[in-house]
């Protein structure tokens, strides 16, 4: 479905006279400080996070998992439904395919459909964590990594296979993350599973077009609870020191341990220009997945502070990071809960925008640690909605995306359209 752009003016019309009051204070109190709220606005319209096609249902665990009415059930109800967010966001515009759930059938039809809601094609997701129906060998036990080089090749020639559908819709880069590794001392060589793992990437890496990117993904555990084979950042730099000048690290906010330091990891990539993009949720005991800033909102700010920090440092060589969502909706409406975490990263972004770096900088260098958390901290206090708001008010965006999606009844339309009882491709 597609929501009449005359509507969602309505709404904003309504709302309009409280937002203008509330602009206008924050920019007031903006333009004191000497911050170009202008400016600041315009980089929140250029600021688009994609969503996976994944995440257009409902989540599950392995206990159980409790679908909801109007899930999208092809690839092309799941670009409708980016569509939706970004229509209501206007910070959505890319979406981001996972082989072989989303397998476009006529690529060409498939473009157009995303060109018409203003979509472009993310990073494209191999799959090698998971044994497809009609799949010849196993991934058991691995697969970049088996001792088998049948198998290595199997899942080899299926990255190389995304990347031909990816290169089709006028995706740039690959995300690989694998499942790899063990769950009991002893089952796996760590130093032979780590080289098999470098020369599977390596023949990837050969096989991609040559303005194309390859983002190496880490994860400290699970499905396997005794060792990953690229379980950290460091691990994973190392692969994409190895594999040359288009291999990134990729950053995933929940495959950290508990109280890991991430933003000094993103300082750390974007200093030696390896930080190739970001996946964002949020997590209190481990790769919970749930939505971005719900639980840690100020880690989520000190991470964009770094980010910002490396984006607008002229020395810097790293490039523009690609910006996902990775979330399991397992109890909210899922395009409700994308939105919220599309409203989220935005403001941690807008908040670290805020931040005197300059004054950051002397507080530093004159070892001021109260100083320099006053400042930080007064650009995280800052209620910068407002901002986001505006941004979206330009874009011909709503002023408030999750009310307007209720009043708008959009679940209602979906269900009426798809049915009670559908289930989205995927996990």
């Amino acid at each position: 479905m597609r929501i009449d752009n005359q509507k969602i003016k309505q709404l904003n019309d309504q709302a309009l006279p409280d937002h203008r009051e509330s602009f206008d204070h924050l920019s007031k109190v903006l333009n004191k400080k000497n911050i170009d709220v202008n400016r600041a606005v315009e980089k929140l319209k250029e600021f688009q996070v994609a969503i996976p096609s994944w995440a257009l249902g409902t989540g599950g665990t392995r206990f159980g998992r409790f679908s909801g009415g109007g899930e999208p059930r092809s690839l092309e109800e799941k670009i409708g439904d980016v569509g939706l967010l970004h229509q209501l966001s206007q910070s959505a515009g890319a979406i981001s395919l996972h082989i072989p759930w989303d397998i476009p059938e006529d690529v060409e039809a498939i473009k157009s459909l995303a060109a018409s809601h203003n979509l472009l094609f993310d990073a494209v997701n191999s799959n090698t964590f998971q044994d497809q129906p009609d799949q010849e060998l196993s991934y058991k036990f691995g697969s970049l990594c088996h001792v088998d080089k049948a198998v290595r090749q199997q899942a080899i020639d299926h990255n190389l296979e995304v990347i031909k559908y990816g290169d089709a819709l006028g995706s740039k880069s690959l995300t690989v993350w694998l499942a790899d590794g063990s769950s009991f001392p002893g089952q796996l060589n760590f130093k032979k599973a780590f080289q098999r793992t470098l020369d599977s990437l390596q023949q990837i890496y050969a096989g991609m077009p040559s303005d194309w990117k390859m983002f190496v993904e880490y994860k400290p555990y699970e499905p396997n609870f005794y060792s990953t084979v690229i379980q950290d950042w460091g691990s994973s730099h190392m692969l994409a020191d190895k594999l040359g000048d288009r291999a990134y690290s990729l950053v995933d906010l929940g495959h950290h341990l508990p109280n890991t330091n991430i933003e000094q990891i993103v300082a750390t990539l974007m200093m030696v220009g390896k930080l190739g993009g970001f996946h964002f949720n949020d997590s209190k005991y481990g790769d919970d997945d749930v939505t971005v800033g719900s639980l840690k909102p100020y880690q989520l700010f000190l991470i964009f502070n770094e980010l910002v920090d490396g984006m607008e440092d002229p020395s810097s060589n790293n490039p523009y990071p690609a910006w996902m969502i990775d979330a399991s909706h397992n109890l909210k409406d899922p395009l409700e809960d994308l939105l919220q975490s599309l409203e989220a990263i935005r403001v941690a972004y807008a908040q670290a925008l805020l931040v005197d770096r300059k004054a950051l900088e002397e507080a530093r260098e004159n070892n001021d640690p109260t100083l320099a958390q006053e400042i930080l901290q007064g650009a995280y206090r800052t209620d910068v909605r407002p901002l986001l708001a505006e941004a979206r008010l330009q874009a011909e965006g709503a002023l408030d995306p999750v009310a307007a999606f209720r009043a708008l009844n959009v679940r209602k339309e979906l269900i009426a359209a798809r049915g009670e009882k559908t289930v989205s491709t995927g996990l």
